[in-house]
């Protein structure tokens, strides 16, 4: 059995609009130092395999199409044996 630790963010070029939000708040808050913010995805996911090459295969195929948006999003991912 192995984990997937996914990890969904958008992708420096694109706006964040809710990261600006959240710095916003920060900086009201007193927190003067916060330069920017971007906001993302953490995803843990159970995969019932042993198999590393199949499970990073699943993975990616399973970010492709359906948790990262790939025109706005960026994404990597980690496996590890539980």
């Amino acid at each position: 059995m192995l984990k997937a630790t996914v990890y969904v963010t958008i992708k420096q070029n694109v706006l964040d609009p809710q990261g600006s939000a959240v710095q916003g708040a920060l900086h009201s808050m007193g927190f003067a130092e916060v330069g920017s913010v971007r906001i993302g995805k953490y995803l843990e996911l159970q995969l019932d395999t042993a198999d590393q090459g199949e499970a990073e295969a699943r993975v990616k195929a399973m970010c492709e199409k359906l948790l990262a948006n790939t025109v706005i999003e960026d994404y990597r991912y980690e496996l590890q044996a539980v």
